[in-house]
């Protein structure tokens, strides 16, 4: 029984890892066969919110909001314990307010003076933390969380007859290490009735130097407020005991 689950959960990363082109693809494959992978030692599931984040270390940087997806997994070890991982495959990182630099163009190089910048560095993020959950249904969980960075953005921003109303997109993905890595910890609470959904706020807090080289300096950080569904549970039902 074992063995089949986890060649279901194989073949879910599988084909998470082909379709990676957008987020809509991955809710699909969650919803198509998450009710195969539900059952009494794992629940599986979609995970969304609110997250901050900032670059630790970067000069006269300010911080930035974000939204972010995925789906989760919850393990369980024994009795309480958990192994929860997932992916976030819509994760930002990034910064706002980050001082402009040339571009080597003149022409936008003098349109942006006393603009600013909002930097956006995209990752699948994965946490690997262990959970315990109290019988009052609230839970903790520490641990890692390991990024692949996808792609970034810096956006040039100034202001010519409204608020930011002038805009430049600058791809500067070759600019970040592929792979970022941290430590992450939080709380929350789980509804076992009704929508049976888990509540919380985690906190990430990188190790690396995003930066591949130059004179900047950063590592990640992001306060996440997430709600998380389990797919494919029948709600109908009482839960067992625990």
């Amino acid at each position: 029984m074992k063995s089949k689950l986890f060649f279901r959960l194989f073949a879910l990363l599988f084909l998470i890892n082909t379709f990676t082109n957008t987020a809509r693809s991955q809710i699909l494959i969650s919803i198509l066969l998450g009710d195969k992978l539900n059952s009494g030692a794992i629940e599986f599931g979609l995970t969304g919110g609110y997250n901050y984040t900032h670059l630790i270390g970067l000069k006269d940087a300010e911080g930035a909001n974000n939204f972010n997806l995925g789906f989760y997994f919850d393990f369980r070890i024994k009795n309480n314990w958990f192994v929860y991982t997932g992916v976030l495959v819509k994760s930002t990182m990034g910064a706002s307010g980050v001082p402009v630099y040339s571009l080597n163009d003149l022409n936008l190089d003098s349109t942006m003076v006393g603009g600013s910048i909002n930097r956006k560095i995209s990752y699948f993020n994965v946490p690997a933390t262990i959970k315990y959950r109290f019988k009052s249904n609230v839970f903790v969980l520490g641990g890692f969380q390991f990024g692949l960075r996808t792609r970034a953005t810096d956006e040039f921003t100034n202001t010519v007859n409204s608020d930011d109303d002038l805009v430049y997109k600058h791809k500067t993905k070759d600019n970040y290490k592929r792979l970022d890595a941290g430590l992450s910890a939080g709380l929350g609470y789980k509804f076992r009735y009704g929508a049976m959904m888990n509540i919380g706020v985690r906190y990430y807090y990188g190790l690396v130097d995003v930066f591949k080289t130059g004179p900047d300096y950063g590592t990640n950080s992001s306060l996440y407020l997430f709600a998380e569904i389990p797919i494919g549970v029948d709600r109908k039902k009482r839960p067992e005991k625990e």
